[in-house]
């Protein structure tokens, strides 16, 4: 393809090329969700303000207290919550709990200097501020697939290079909710390639970069070709990819995937930071606090609907209400992972009968030790299995130490070759309940994917990158994909 037939296409499809549209919606819907965080503060404390002697408090008060809205919506560009394109998910989590604290805080201690009084007001704003990150996150969530859906978010993006790298940024940036950037064209040097990709147009002419920034006010470039050697990419940025206000270059080790690489100075001599961050007996202490918190906290109060399912699956089946399961855990040690019984009692029997049977299903089993459509599964078991209830006896596991909330899920010896080489780095932490390929997919994920999502997280490691986790998958088990 050339200019002129460019010229044609891009005017068809596209008018922004800017992010002030994608910015405009974030701030609307985070405006509508601070607003939903003090009504839902206000609404707590005028059922439950009895307690506290708080009966006197107005619910729809909170209205009122729209005047706080501006420094919420300054507060969150500090934190560079806007445009809010490409920005991880844990980050953006820690983002909006940091900006919350601040300016709930701020609310709070400005009243008490002014009333010289602790008042129901203040309690509504405390407890707003308690659920404000996690009403901030369904609200941002809910216009990334918003605009990914109707097209009116997106940034357009030039990708330097058709070539296997370049198509895979291609097919990430039109298949995630959350990047924010539209690749609207390809800019590559080999005169026998193809003319477009997934209906992006390919111009074999790497010198039209600049033409390219002029005449559509592009902004994004993003080079996608690792295999480039110095020479040759220092004379693409300096006579191409300069013309664009911001560029990317993706580096001939992409596939270490990390959000908290950073650049390291030795001398002159530019090294790249990509630690395993559960290495360290920091980490691995605040982890576990972490996890006896939350199992304890959360244990407690989940513990008479454990009870009812623990009934319900005594009185469906015979057999006993928990299964245990021999299983590899930190550094190939074994354990007893514990799950609620959704199996009849001679499931494996019954597994053997049928692989015997059906030839056709050992393909499926061998690929995830799980089978769609299995028989063995009692009617109770389908539900627990399908909502990941049936895995809530792990927390067992977790205040024995055996597993953490977080991490890569425990496997059987036959699972190991699946890992390759990769194995001991990835179980060189505790197996988790949860953990980045389960929200990410789950069961339907094959295990090359596995093995990705795990050694991410072992790289990129973090308080919020743990907590986004056990935030999706809430989600996850709600919707139920992948289960099974």
């Amino acid at each position: 393809m050339n200019l002129n037939d460019f010229d044609k296409w891009y005017s068809k499809r596209y008018r922004r090329t800017s992010s002030a549209l994608t910015s405009t919606f974030f701030v609307f819907s985070d405006l509508l969700a601070v607003m939903l965080t003090f009504g839902w503060g206000f609404f707590l404390v005028r059922i439950y303000g009895f307690l506290l002697d708080y009966q006197s408090i107005n619910f729809k008060s909170f209205i009122t207290y729209w005047r706080y809205l501006p420094a919420f919506i300054i507060i969150f560009q500090i934190h560079k919550l806007y445009p809010g394109v490409s920005l991880a998910p844990s980050e953006e989590m820690r983002r909006f709990f940091l900006s919350s604290l601040y300016v709930y805080g701020g609310i709070i201690i400005s009243r008490i200097i002014e009333r010289e009084v602790w008042d129901s007001i203040n309690t509504a704003f405390l407890i707003s501020g308690v659920f404000s990150t996690i009403i901030l996150l369904v609200a941002r969530s809910i216009t990334h697939w918003f605009l990914f859906k109707t097209r009116l978010g997106g940034i357009p993006t030039v990708i330097y290079g058709s070539g296997k790298t370049g198509k895979l940024v291609a097919d990430c940036l039109l298949s995630s909710i959350r990047s924010g950037y539209v690749p609207v064209l390809f800019l590559d040097d080999n005169p026998l390639g193809d003319d477009e990709y997934m209906g992006i147009p390919i111009i074999h002419d790497f010198a039209a970069g600049p033409e390219i920034v002029k005449k559509y006010k592009i902004k994004m470039a993003i080079v996608a070709m690792p295999r480039l050697d110095a020479g040759k990419l220092k004379h693409l940025i300096n006579t191409s990819v300069y013309a664009f206000r911001y560029n990317v270059i993706i580096p001939n080790f992409f596939n270490i995937s990390s959000i908290w690489m950073s650049v390291r100075d030795f001398s002159g001599v530019l090294g790249i930071d990509s630690s395993n961050k559960l290495n360290f007996y920091l980490n691995l202490a605040v982890k576990r606090f972490m996890d006896l918190g939350v199992v304890i906290l959360g244990g407690l109060f989940i513990l008479p609907f454990l009870l009812l399912v623990a009934l319900l699956i005594k009185v469906t089946s015979p057999g006993p209400v928990l299964y245990k399961q021999k299983r590899l855990g930190k550094n190939g040690k074994y354990f007893y992972a514990y799950k609620f019984r959704s199996m009849a009692q001679d499931a494996d029997e019954r597994l053997k009968k049928l692989l015997d049977a059906h030839p056709e299903l050992k393909d499926e089993w061998e690929k995830t030790h799980k089978l769609q459509n299995d028989p063995r599964i009692t009617p109770i078991g389908k539900i627990i299995r399908r909502t990941s209830i049936d895995e809530f006896p792990q927390l067992i596991n977790i205040l024995k130490g055996e597993m953490s909330l977080v991490g890569p899920r425990p496997i059987v010896d036959a699972e190991i070759e699946k890992y390759g080489e990769d194995y001991s780095r990835v179980f060189s932490v505790k197996p988790g309940l949860t953990g980045m390929w389960q929200v990410s997919g789950r069961s339907d994920a094959n295990y090359l994917d596995r093995v990705a999502y795990d050694l991410y997280y072992l790289q990129s490691w973090s308080v919020w990158l743990d907590m986004w986790i056990i935030f999706k998958t809430f989600g996850a088990v709600i919707i139920g994909k992948g289960a099974y």
